[in-house]
């Protein structure tokens, strides 16, 4: 039998914090040694083949829909394999879906590494990560209250613990909170829902109504507990609808199939009715839409982490292959052109990257009024352009590696398929860059918060100011149909500003001149004005890996 040669082996042995450079610098501005020590050890212990095997594993075998059960009761349960009740584990033990709510020593940007390292591993895990973590600050500050319905969910809903048995919440170890808002006629449409909730007894907020209709999308449908929207008298509203009630009963929700999805499949996703469903009411009704948004934020803003992560785990694999594969007498990484594309997919990283911790920190709890308002601002703007960007990223990435990178046994076509998840999810780009001119409607001061956070960093860098004077003047009065141009051209400002103000000069001056200066083309179509080696050395230094 021939061995393989000239093949590298996989990776699937290394410290994802130790080999991730701009991820390690960008973090540690905020975060500090003793927090960068706990996150050299998450990069270690989930950067083994173990955890990798279990992401693939729990990919292959998805999660099953039981309807009935022996004696023909209908059940509605869910089946997963054991990996992916693994990976939970983790995820929730690295308190993905709570952390810098319930732990004064966490933050925002901790988290936002955390989460982009398990995107390495397995992203299917962190949708219902990132809805509980959504969910929180929104139903501790209303129905999960001392002396109410739902107090006993108090004390698993901050805890650590995974729990999938299906049990009333106050009897559970952790809980989990999934999301129900879109139907067959509307998508992102949620004003047409046709979902109603009919008061039970009293009207208002912390109340019972009885919920009747359908969602088409039934995020993570083994959750504890839904948010969901559906219209009252008055108007759309929002809803915590529990999988089994307080006294342990299980609720009138029932599945109708599980979807079959491109990607994401480890994760179950559900098609569902309500048929007199209870359902409790959050806030005034009305507000649905509103409340709505304060979780979406959040899980927005996850869903650019998570394809971040997936977009550093395809350049690590292109790296390492292009690093030891040899072609034409010298290793791939070597030839001038394969050197300039890497160095392109490698200055993307770097300014996404720096601007997504940046935002992170402007997303923490105690965070100012105007670094607040700088997030709703720049966060739909940033799930846009890094989640639209991540998909051709992943597939040029499988291209470095070629037929190799196509085929299952690569982890790459697994991040192909999950990749167009995120730009969907929570809103399509479309719906991302109107909500950037609807903020800039609703806030004109916007544009001078902007000007006052820019002004240093146009100050040392020319070709930002240059950028940053059009953009200003276009988004005075910008038109619906230019908002996709304007918004990718505000996320590539922000991050040469992150880039002027923190990262290597180098790496500045080679985003500033490829993003801001030079016309769009596909990787490798720009100059890098110089910093090729650089740029390569920073995304996967030669000789640091351990595998």
């Amino acid at each position: 039998m021939q061995t393989p040669s000239n093949q590298p082996p996989a990776l699937e042995h290394y410290n994802l914090w130790d080999n991730d450079t701009p991820l390690r610098e960008a973090a540690l501005r905020v975060v500090g040694a003793d927090m960068g020590q706990r996150l050299a050890g998450v990069g270690q212990s989930i950067g083994q083949p173990t955890f990798f095997a279990l992401g693939r594993s729990a990919n292959r075998n998805p999660p099953e829909l039981r309807r009935y059960g022996p004696d023909g009761e209908r059940i509605d349960e869910l089946e997963f394999h054991p990996s992916w009740h693994a990976l939970m584990m983790q995820a929730a033990d690295m308190r993905l879906h709570n952390g810098p709510w319930v732990d004064d020593e966490d933050s925002a940007v901790s988290r936002a590494v955390r989460f982009m390292l398990v995107a390495q591993v397995e992203a299917g895990v962190l949708c219902p990560m990132t809805m509980t973590y959504g969910a929180y600050p929104v139903l501790t500050q209303s129905l999960v209250t001392e002396g109410g319905v739902f107090d006993g969910w108090r004390t698993p809903l901050a805890s650590g613990n995974y729990d999938p048995r299906d049990l009333p919440g106050s009897a559970k170890g952790g809980l989990l909170i999934g999301m129900g808002m879109t139907e067959r006629q509307g998508g992102s449409d949620v004003r047409s829902n046709t979902t109603t909730a009919t008061p039970d007894q009293l009207a208002g907020p912390g109340h019972m109504y009885r919920l009747n209709g359908h969602k088409w999308f039934y995020s993570v449908p083994q959750s504890d507990a839904h948010l969901v929207l559906a219209q009252t008298p008055g108007g759309l509203s929002c809803f915590l609808v529990p999988r089994r009630l307080p006294d342990g009963n299980r609720n009138d929700i029932y599945i109708e199939r599980l979807k079959d999805k491109l990607g994401n499949r480890s994760n179950a996703s559900a098609e569902v009715e309500f048929d007199d469903a209870c359902g409790w009411l959050i806030g005034e009704e009305g507000r649905g839409g509103a409340t709505i948004l304060q979780v979406g934020g959040h899980t927005r803003f996850d869903c650019a982490l998570g394809s971040l992560g997936m977009m550093r785990r395809a350049i690590s694999i292109a790296m390492h292959h292009a690093q030891a594969r040899y072609t034409f007498g010298k290793p791939l990484v070597e030839h001038d052109l394969m050197k300039r594309v890497l160095a392109d997919l490698a200055l993307e990283m770097e300014g996404l990257v720096a601007l997504a911790l940046d935002l992170a920190q402007a997303r923490e709890p105690q965070a100012s009024d105007a670094e607040q308002r700088w997030a709703r601002l720049l966060t739909p703007a940033f799930k846009y352009v890094v989640c639209q960007r991540g998909i051709g990223f992943v597939a040029e990435c499988m291209q470095v590696v070629g037929g190799n990178g196509y085929i299952e046994e690569n982890d790459l076509p697994r991040l192909y398929r999950e990749m167009p998840v995120n730009a969907i999810w929570e809103g399509s780009s479309n719906i991302m860059a109107l909500d950037v001119r609807r903020a800039l409607e609703r806030d004109p001061e916007l544009i001078s918060l902007l000007q006052e956070r820019l002004a240093p960093t146009c100050a040392a860098n020319p070709v930002l100011a240059r950028a940053w004077q059009a953009l200003a003047a276009q988004l005075q009065n910008p038109a619906e149909a230019d908002m996709r141009v304007l918004t990718e051209r505000l996320i590539d400002i922000a991050a040469a500003a992150t880039l002027t103000a923190h990262g290597p000069q180098l790496v500045a001056t080679a985003w500033s001149a490829a993003r801001l200066e030079q016309a769009g083309g596909l990787y490798g179509s720009r100059s890098l004005a110089g910093a090729q080696a650089l740029l390569l050395q920073r995304v996967w230094p030669e000789d640091d890996h351990d595998h």
